[in-house]
């Protein structure tokens, strides 16, 4: 048994993303990073995701293009929220983009391919932080909006499965309460009723 590895995975958190700052990952931590990530449950080996990254200015001009994108869809907007989105993708020295890529398949559905986007994002997460990063994962509205997808580089075709925040964080993440795992497990008693 590794119950280092036990222990690593019951303290993990996301860090807030306003503590983040430089260094962030680095080409080589990166391409780690990435062959954690794929080492996922992934049913006819698709390979159904892809990961954009997004540094240095390419994340401010992102966020004057949301900002612009918000009030066109919004109207006229407070400083103060065209500020946040001016800053949604600037705030941690890097996100990386977890795609949802569709494959057609006669026999393995879209929800499982998404499904493992999402194991492939939260293991990216995971070897993030265990080389000392801390990280975050958030979607926002521009993950739902057609226009929002193309401003991050996504095809129509594909979906956001989230923007992982990654850089330094000198502080500790703080604490959230946690659902009782006890009252989510359920011994099977037969089909359900209707």
């Amino acid at each position: 048994m590794h119950s280092s590895v036990l222990e690593f995975m019951l303290a993990r958190k996301s860090a807030p993303i306003q503590d983040m700052k430089e260094p962030a990952p680095s080409d080589d931590e990166i391409a780690t990073l990435l062959k954690v990530a794929t080492r996922v449950p992934d049913h006819g080996r698709l390979a159904p995701w892809r990961f954009i990254l997004y540094r240095g200015d390419k994340r401010h001009e992102i966020g004057e293009a949301l900002a612009r994108l918000a009030v066109e869809r919004e109207g006229s907007l407070p400083e103060a929220r065209l500020d946040k989105e001016r800053t949604r993708f600037s705030r941690a020295p890097l996100v990386i983009g977890v795609v949802s890529v569709p494959k057609e398949s006669p026999t393995i559905p879209q929800w499982e391919m998404l499904l493992s986007g999402g194991m492939a994002a939260m293991n990216l997460m995971i070897a993030a932080n265990a080389m000392g990063y801390g990280t975050n994962l958030i979607t926002n509205w521009y993950s739902d909006d057609p226009e929002g997808r193309r401003i991050l580089g996504l095809k129509p075709e594909e979906r956001v499965i989230g923007f992982i925040h990654v850089g330094t964080v000198d502080t500790e993440a703080p604490e959230r309460p946690r659902p009782d795992p006890a009252s989510l497990l359920f011994e099977y008693a037969g089909p359900s009723e209707v």
